[in-house]
């Protein structure tokens, strides 16, 4: 797990963003609101009831709106063989930064249900059939739909 710096407690959503819940007022830094992307590679993504779902391998910029797309979650395997990507909505994580993790509101079965991908066919999030789908199948508005 990242070792990021900590902001006041807070408990934040824009809508198109990930919440942010926890943090410590007696340190200085820019995080978490503000935070580089390679901070968050690596981190480990639970849910509710506290099952390991995998870890953060990627954070993927819609660089002409210059926002977020989604994040990269990677389940099962061993050491990065086998595992199972998925295209997790932004929107879909909440950043707990006592704990250093992402909390993503679905259970394991659901999860590998979920429509994924491996490291050698990556979607296309430019298609926006394909990125309402994936929105839709975790509860979330399209990030081109929302407004800052």
């Amino acid at each position: 797990m990242a070792n990021y710096p900590s902001t006041p407690s807070t408990s934040t959503s824009t809508g198109a963003g990930a919440r942010i819940i926890g943090g410590d007022a007696n340190t200085s830094g820019p995080g978490p609101q503000i935070m580089a992307a390679d901070t968050l590679q690596g981190d480990d993504v639970i849910n509710a009831q506290g099952d390991n779902l995998g870890e953060i391998k990627d954070i993927m910029l819609d660089v002409p709106s210059g926002r977020i797309a989604y994040a990269v979650l990677s389940f099962g395997g061993v050491m990065g063989i086998g595992d199972k990507l998925f295209a997790i909505p932004w929107s879909a994580l909440t950043l707990d930064a006592d704990r250093h993790c992402f909390v993503l509101n679905v259970d394991k079965e659901q999860l590998k249900n979920a429509p994924g991908f491996d490291k050698d066919h990556w979607p296309a999030m430019a298609d926006r059939t394909w990125g309402e789908q994936i929105h839709s199948y975790y509860n979330q508005r399209p990030y081109w739909e929302l407004t800052s």
